[in-house]
This record gives structure tokens, sequence and C-alpha cells, in this order.
């Protein structure tokens, strides 16, 4: 598996950037990879987003393709786009999700952080503080999106939303612990 950085890109080249890997892992032309980055500050809107949940943004927002609500992504974060071919693992794109999770959780307890999951939730919390936020989609059974792990929060400069459908309060980065 390759391992790739980014860096600081702007999301939609990022997107742009995940399709073409996607199509490419899909027709067997590049190995399923990790991409490693981090985005300007933006908003993200999935599927299950309600109406209500930007209340004020001065920034972009994409509509994407991916499970969740509002995701912010922007400085304070690390994103982790794993680009995966499901085929090869049984197409249970669940299972992917709660894999990401779990690699998060054993990240922060190595550093003695005890992090942990909310039943029928997505995410990683840490003291009761969303710290890790995780929506992915599949393409001809090909993951893209990710995960985005917040060091630092950043959440109340940037406006008014709902991470996740929660208040801005419930996030956190782990700096914060």
């Amino acid at each position: 598996m390759e391992v790739i950085d980014w860096g600081l890109i702007d999301y939609k080249e990022a997107l742009d950037k995940q399709i073409d890997l996607v199509n490419r892992v899909a027709d067997q032309d590049h190995e399923e990879c990790l991409v490693f980055c981090s985005h300007p500050k933006v908003l993200t809107i999935g599927r299950a987003t309600e109406e209500g949940d930007i209340e004020s943004w001065d920034g972009p927002i994409y509509e994407i393709q991916r499970g969740g609500r509002v995701t912010f992504h922007g400085p304070g974060q690390i994103v982790v786009y794993p680009i995966l071919d499901l085929n090869r693992r049984n197409r249970d794109l669940h299972k992917v999700l709660r894999t990401l999770e779990k690699s998060v959780m054993e990240t922060l307890s190595s550093f003695g952080l005890d992090a942990e999951k909310k039943e029928d939730e997505t995410g990683v919390w840490l003291k009761g503080k969303k710290v890790a936020s995780i929506g992915i989609a599949a393409k001809r059974w090909v993951t893209y999106h990710g995960l985005a792990l917040n060091y630092k929060n950043e959440f109340s400069e940037q406006g008014k939303f709902k991470p996740c459908g929660f208040q801005q309060a419930e996030m956190a980065g782990v700096s914060d612990f």
C-alpha cells in the first residue's frame, strides 16, 4: 500500500485527485493508498446534512457523496483519505469505518489518551468531546473521503455550524487534553 502526502491542498483539488485514484485503483492501474493532507478552511456536507446545520459560514462549502452531516476541514486538522478496493474486503464499507475508528483510538492510546467510541455514532471521542470525524463513500467499490483528526480546536473561530450534527462545544482537538 502506498502512503501519499499531499500537504496543504485545496479541498476541490484533493477531491478531484481522490476520484482519479479511485478510478485507477478500480481499473487495477494503481495500488491502494493512504493519502495524508490538510485543507484551508472549508465545510463539506454529506448526505445526512439537515436544514439548520449551517447557520453562518464565510468560506467554501462542498456538497459531497459521503455519509454523515457537516464536516469542518481546516487549520489544526490531519485528514486521511484511504483509497481501498472493497472487492478485496468483502465489500464491507462498515468494517472500513470501524477499522478507521479503531486505528485512531489505538494511535491516541499509544500517547496515553483514553479515546472512546460512542454507541450509534461514528467517530472518536476523548472525555466526551469528539476529536475525529469519519465519513466515507465508495465508487466502483473503492473507498474515498475518510477521516479528520483534530489536533487543535479551531471550530469556534470559523462560523456557526453543527459539525456532524453536534454543537461546536462538543468538538475538541487532541491538544486540549
